[in-house]
């Protein structure tokens, strides 16, 4: 250790009266002392100057308050008590914490008058934490793949009346589930839906269930799941949706169901994929449930040229109708789509450019046919049938001739990337 060093050394703790804990010494000199750590650095700048070991006493550390004997000596116990309050189950973490600004501010000063350009005393903290956590807890720090936040607050330090001035907290990272699921029946949204009325508080109308439908897609597979992960809530994530009136067959519409801060992270999904089988009823199924990432809820729902659903469309005409008069669907390519009044109410009204990709229809009576229907995605069916009063150009209705309207839709194949 050269002259140079020990004679910054021995300024910064003349500048904090000598009461400068090792932690904060040795990070100072970090970029140019060797040690396992910056306390083991602080320790050798000491021994170089022939100083006494720094011991912590009432005066405290002039930088950190001594906050490093208080992560040593109760940090620990007081992350055991939050993970036996919860009774939280995970394998990774990582750790935050909050600082007094009397604390950063004063390593902020010395770093600026003493010209160090190392690394702020909030990353240490994180550091010592994290090492302390991993070498009694059977976690690992993940900073990728991270079950739990461990967050530390030191903020109420220098209040000496409060009892415990640290407190922990545990933020618990989401579950993200995939699959496809198929409604088998009519009469089922895909989300929970809030009473019109009451607007979810709970009514008469609503038989004080705050729902405006007694069950949906979402809560028939969420229910079971938040009962084995114990989670707070779930929220559902799908590639679109279909009206409640319309079945979804086929291999199903994709989906992800986040459950946000569950207790429980490692879950049968094939066992919960039984249990949801039964509790539903045949009204719906899920297929291929799977752990997915974060980032995947977004995707299914990004809309691209290569998306794609295929439809069953029942479709009543007002006059009869002939084979031959079928083949003229074929002209049905480029849709300049209104936006449906119906939906006007909650979406903006503008004009979208939609294709469809194949027709094929067969006559079932002289009123009456069926088409399966290959669309690019987002395209309004019951609205290209009927032409919502002119708001989709070209339709079936204008095609034939006649008024024609959707009596039963299912969707049976949805494409995403």
């Amino acid at each position: 250790m050269n002259q140079e060093i020990l004679s910054k050394a021995e300024k910064l703790i003349e500048y904090t009266n000598g009461n400068i804990c090792n932690h904060c010494l040795g990070r100072k000199f970090s970029d140019c002392v060797e040690g396992n750590g910056n306390k083991e650095r602080g320790e050798k700048i000491r021994e170089a100057l022939n100083l006494e070991p720094y011991t912590a006493n009432e005066e405290k550390c002039a930088v950190c308050h001594d906050i490093f004997e208080d992560i040593d000596n109760k940090v620990l116990d007081l992350v055991n008590e939050k993970i036996e309050f919860l009774k939280v189950e995970f394998d990774t973490f990582i750790v935050g914490c909050k600082l007094p600004k009397e604390i950063t501010e004063k390593d902020q000063e010395i770093s600026d008058k003493f010209d160090f350009d190392v690394e702020i005393i909030k990353r240490e903290v994180n550091r010592e934490i994290g090492k302390l956590l991993e070498s009694n807890l059977e976690q690992s720090v993940n900073f990728d793949k991270e079950d739990v936040l461990v967050m530390v607050d030191f903020r109420r330090i220098f209040k000496e009346d409060i009892e415990n001035p640290i407190k922990v907290r545990l933020q618990i990272s989401p579950i993200f589930i995939e699959g496809r699921y198929r409604k088998l029946i009519r009469g089922i949204p895909q989300t929970k839906w809030p009473c019109r009325k009451c607007k979810g508080r709970g009514c008469e109308e609503c038989n004080f269930t705050g729902k405006q439908y007694p069950e949906s897609v979402e809560e028939l597979l969420s229910e079971i799941v938040l009962k084995h992960t114990n989670g707070y809530e779930a929220k559902f994530h799908g590639a679109g949706r279909e009206d409640i009136d319309v079945r979804m067959l086929g291999t199903g519409r994709p989906f992800v169901l986040e459950i946000k801060e569950p207790k429980i992270r490692k879950i049968d999904l094939e066992k919960i994929s039984e249990e949801v089988k039964e509790f539903a009823k045949g009204k719906t199924e899920y297929l291929n449930l799977k752990f997915t990432e974060r980032k995947r809820k977004a995707e299914i729902k990004v809309s691209s040229p290569d998306t794609y659903k295929v439809y069953r469309a029942l479709v009543k005409c007002e006059d009869d109708i002939k084979e031959e008069d079928l083949d003229k669907l074929q002209s049905l390519h480029i849709i300049q789509q209104r936006t449906p009044i119906r939906v006007s109410h909650r979406r903006a009204d503008k004009i979208r450019q939609k294709e469809v990709k194949s027709i094929e229809a067969e006559l079932i009576d002289s009123k009456t046919f069926e088409m399966i229907i290959k669309t690019e995605g987002g395209l309004y069916i019951k609205e290209l049938i009927s032409s919502d009063k002119g708001r989709s150009n070209p339709s079936v209705s204008e095609v034939l001739g006649t008024q024609a309207i959707c009596a039963e839709l299912d969707v049976i194949e949805v494409g995403i990337k």
